[in-house]
């Protein structure tokens, strides 16, 4: 007779005791496979949906600026020597060695112009890439579509007394407002946005743009090496990373991990303390089945390897069932917790074979006490019960 033939009849013979520990064990292993899915689906779903989330990489004209103060009252600065930027310059940003971890361009052209009795900020963009870039935006009417479509922020909408439908005149030229901006609390609530043409044309800045804002993906690729790419291919400009917006968004996936890792913690403690009580419980009644082994012969070191291998098959086939339970629960679940419909599922062979790993060692390392305990049973008192 083999140990493992003895380990197998064991199992089949206790089939409720043992079913009961592989559900147990096979919880635990799904609820770790889940979170750890759903966690890596989501942190690709957040990190591709916060890239779209706005610019960060600024790309702004260089120029020479000094400070002015006379006996520490500051009067300002003075700004001279300032280039311009060349709007088909920015083709060149798509040459860069990390080109495909470019999300978005968006230029800008800026230039103070009346509207009736006030002054506004007009603004030039290419809303297609503007609009990509910045989806917070909430318009009350519709995005422009012509060059004489324009759109107000909520300030300057109140300003101008204008709203969605209603016609403005810009130096001679009536424009329609195709929608306004709900309120976001930045600089673009007194702004009025029109196409990037139109705008050039208006401000007398044919070609050139004020500043242009990227939009670059946070995985792949550091942004600090992209800032230098892009400062190599535009050296008349000045190109800053948003250091605040790339590392707030770095925290947040990092806050998602260490809550998946932390609830993995807890899910294995509670995992090893069920296979410890059903194990130890399984070898107290088997206490005369021990003796009578130990009687004919058997060393202690076959006693314990007969109860960490039913632990390992057992946590086998939990961390296999496990697994399965997991990513299915993962498919279900992530729709409802990710922040778009077109979410996918991450298909990770190392969390497979990790799982099952884990469930085998979890199993063996809980089981260590109650093999070694059974294997210092005194075998005459255990014959003794018969």
């Amino acid at each position: 007779m083999k140990l493992h033939t003895i380990s197998i009849n064991n199992l089949k013979r206790r089939k409720a005791k043992m079913a009961f520990l592989t559900i147990g064990l096979m919880v635990g292993i799904a609820t770790i496979v889940t979170l750890v899915t759903l966690t890596s689906s989501m942190s690709t779903d957040i990190e591709r949906k916060m890239d779209e989330f706005g610019a960060n990489i600024l790309v702004t004209p260089q120029s020479n600026g000094l400070s002015m103060n006379y006996g520490g009252i500051s009067l300002g600065g003075v700004t001279f020597d300032q280039r311009e930027i060349k709007e088909e310059d920015l083709a060149q940003i798509r040459n860069i060695k990390n080109n495909k971890n470019i999300s978005a361009i968006s230029p800008k052209v800026l230039g103070g112009i009346k509207v009736g009795s006030h002054d506004v900020l007009l603004v030039g963009v290419d809303f297609a890439s503007e609009l990509k870039m910045k989806q917070w935006w909430q318009i009350f009417g519709d995005a422009p579509k012509g060059d004489h479509e324009l759109l107000l922020g909520s300030d300057a909408s109140n300003v101008l007394n204008a709203s969605s439908g209603d016609s403005i005149q810009i130096k001679g030229e009536t424009f329609k407002v195709a929608g306004v901006l709900n309120q976001t609390g930045s600089q673009d609530d007194s702004l009025v946005f029109v196409s990037l043409p139109k705008a050039q044309k208006l401000l007398g800045k044919e070609g050139k743009i004020t500043m242009a804002e990227v939009a670059a993906l946070c995985s792949g690729c550091p942004i600090g090496d992209m800032v230098t790419q892009i400062a190599e291919k535009l050296p008349d400009t000045k190109v800053s990373a948003i250091q605040q917006v790339v590392e707030g968004r770095l925290k947040a996936l990092d806050h998602f991990k260490r809550f998946s890792y932390a609830m993995a913690a807890v899910v294995v403690f509670i995992g090893s303390l069920i296979v410890f009580v059903t194990m130890m419980g399984s070898v107290n009644e088997r206490t005369t089945e021990i003796g009578v082994f130990r009687a004919i012969g058997f060393r202690k070191s076959h006693i314990m390897r007969i109860i960490l291998l039913e632990a390992a098959l057992v946590s086998l086939l939990a961390g296999l069932l496990g697994y399965a339970a997991g990513m299915g629960g993962a498919k279900l679940a992530l729709p409802f917790m990710a922040e778009t419909k077109n979410a996918h599922l991450v298909w990770d062979s190392t969390v497979a074979f990790g799982s099952v790993a884990l469930a085998i060692l979890l199993g063996i390392v809980a089981s260590l006490y109650p093999a070694l305990h059974a294997s210092k049973m005194d075998p005459t008192e255990a014959l003794r019960a018969l």
